[in-house]
This record gives C-alpha cells, structure tokens and sequence, in this order.
C-alpha cells in the first residue's frame, strides 16, 4: 500500500511540475524560391516512401534522372510568385498560428504548454522541435499534425519521423499523437465562419466547389481513409451552412505524374462548371490549414484562369483558416484534449 501511494505521489508531481510540449507539424516549405533550394526540398519530399511508394530503385532514377532536372525550375518560379517577405506563405503563417495557439493557452493555462512549430520536410526540423522542447523539460508531449484529415502520405509522414527522432533520445517523452479532427464541431465551426465571413462581405456564389489534396487512387485501394474523411468534412460543412446538393461538390487538386489520382478532378470540375454559364463560383480547400503555393498559386491563380479562359464568369478563392482566432479555438481545444 505505501509503494503504491508513494508511486501515485511521484507520478502526480512529475506531469504537474512539468510543462507540456506541443508539437505543431506542417508539410515544410523550401527555404527559398530558388532553383537549388527548391531543388534540395523535393529531393527530401519526394524520397520519402510514404509520400511514393515506387520500388525504391526505379525512383531513384526517375527521381533523380528526370524530376530533379527539369521541375526544381519551374516550381521555383511558381513559388517566387507566392514569397513573401518572411518567407515562403506557408511557413510564416504557421509561424503565427504556433504564436497564438502559445498565447492562447498560456492565457487559459498559464506555464502549463510549450509550443514548437516543425515541418516534415526542410525546416525547423522535428528533431529540432523535439531537442527544444527536452530543453524546456517536457516530459509530455502532444503531437498535433496540421491536417484534418488522416492520410498515410501526411499525417503518417509526420508519425514516422517523430518515432526516428526519438530513437537517439534516451529518456522518450510520453506522446500523445493527434490522428485527425476532420469532423471535430470546433473545426467544422471554422470553416463556416470563414466562409459565412467571406459570403457576407461577397455575396453568396452560384456554387461552392470544395477542393482537397489529392492522392493516388492505390492508397485508397489500400485502405487509406482520407477520402472517406474528406467527404465526411465537405457533408459537415454543407449541412452546417444549409446548401442545397446541387450547389456544392466536392474535388481533389493537385495530381503529380501519370498514375490515377483520386477523382473528380477539380480543374475537370471547374471545365465542366464553366460551361454552364454561372455568375460565381466559389473554392474553398479545408484540406490546407495554411495558405500556401497550392491555393495561392494552383486555386487561386491557375484555375482561376482556366476557368475563365474556357467561359466561366466570377471566381473566388476562400482563404485557408489561417489564424483566425475559430482555429486557434479548435487547435487549442484538440490539445487541451489529448493533454488530460
């Protein structure tokens, strides 16, 4: 009886003494719009076997025979129009989102959090989110990927090389893996007010075109969930804001290479919609916590103009959540949940 209380003891004071990290995860970003830069962060991307599950030699050649040479060019380009002066888009609003999902809980639960931002690919590196948070003695650690929905080529990207960076570490922190919220009220709400925001101030469109991330059909086959999530997410979103079935659909972006990907295609939709003559239509990608070269360069640019070039009439990009303070709410919340 005394082990056992004299234990219970020790165990309450190490986690209340303690703070607990927050490991926030996105996608990563070169570190700069050029040629070698861009060139560096592919490779490391695009190595990556959950990201392309290729028999490993003939992508290395494919990799490093063809992508290699010819993209790095002309992503750099895509990406200069995009860069701002803290850098690439995506990194720097994830650098404001970790700031005030720190402010946020530091205001509800005072020195109770530390929150570090990483990327999967580039940097700040995990390992690098992970020492600093060793340093600041958390012995607890919830690890909160910035996507939605669950798919292997992400979120389990993400799980891989935090269970990697923790093989060096002597003393593993306790973790708690965050596998998805794309049905969490807070999130859904998020979205809405986005969009509600936007239509007050814009008007509400002839459709809503709800665009996610592609990923090739074989991962599905095997068993990978993320279109079923992504579905689940768009009816949500639909049901909340009250649309009828014939003004929303749903699309998924961004294909790469010759394989099939997920379907439908969202410049295929975008075609077709066109040439029905609408007055607007709208995108909105809730797939993308931050804005980045996918929907300010590919939506917001790219298929704006194909749209428009094959008849269609107004177009509007709803931005990513951003830091608006609803997603900051549910951020916080996923971790005030996965820290109990």
């Amino acid at each position: 009886m005394f082990n056992y209380v004299f234990q219970a003891e020790v165990t309450k004071s190490s986690k209340s003494d303690h703070p607990v990290g927050v490991l926030l995860v996105n996608l990563g970003t070169p570190s700069a719009a050029t040629t070698t830069a861009v060139r560096r962060y592919l490779r490391e991307f695009l190595s990556d076997r959950r990201v392309i599950d290729t028999h490993k030699i003939i992508w290395w050649f494919i990799l490093n025979g063809i992508i290699l040479l010819r993209r790095p060019s002309k992503v750099a380009k895509l990406y200069r129009s995009v860069w701002t002066d803290q850098g690439s888009p995506l990194l720097a609003i994830s650098r404001i989102q970790a700031e005030a999902l720190a402010a946020k809980l530091e205001k509800t639960h005072p020195n109770c959090y530390r929150v570090e931002l990483a990327m999967t690919y580039g940097t700040p590196s995990i390992r690098d989110a992970q020492k600093s948070l060793q340093q600041k003695g958390c012995q607890r650690v919830v690890v909160l990927p910035l996507y939605p929905q669950y798919s292997a080529t992400t979120t389990g990207a993400v799980f891989d090389r935090w269970a990697k960076t923790l093989r060096d570490v002597t003393d593993i922190p306790e973790t708690r893996f965050i596998k998805e919220f794309y049905a969490q009220p807070s999130y859904i709400a998020a979205l809405v007010a986005s969009i509600t925001a936007h239509w007050q101030e814009h008007g509400r469109p002839d459709r809503l075109l709800i665009s996610f991330h592609g990923i090739p059909e074989r991962y599905i086959e095997r068993g990978d969930p993320y279109v079923v999530q992504c579905k689940a997410t768009a009816r949500g979103l639909a049901q909340v804001l009250q649309l009828e079935e014939t003004t929303w659909k749903v699309s998924f972006q961004s294909r790469f290479g010759p394989a099939e990907w997920v379907k439908p295609y969202t410049d295929e939709v975008l075609k077709q919609w066109a040439g029905e003559k609408l007055k607007r239509v709208d995108v909105v990608c809730p797939a993308f916590a931050a804005d980045c070269l996918e929907t300010l360069e590919e939506i917001s640019v790219e298929n704006r103009k194909l749209y428009q070039q094959a008849g269609g009439g107004e177009y509007q990009y709803i931005s990513a959540l951003n830091d608006r303070p609803e997603f900051i709410d549910c951020l916080a919340e996923l971790v005030e949940l996965h820290s109990r």
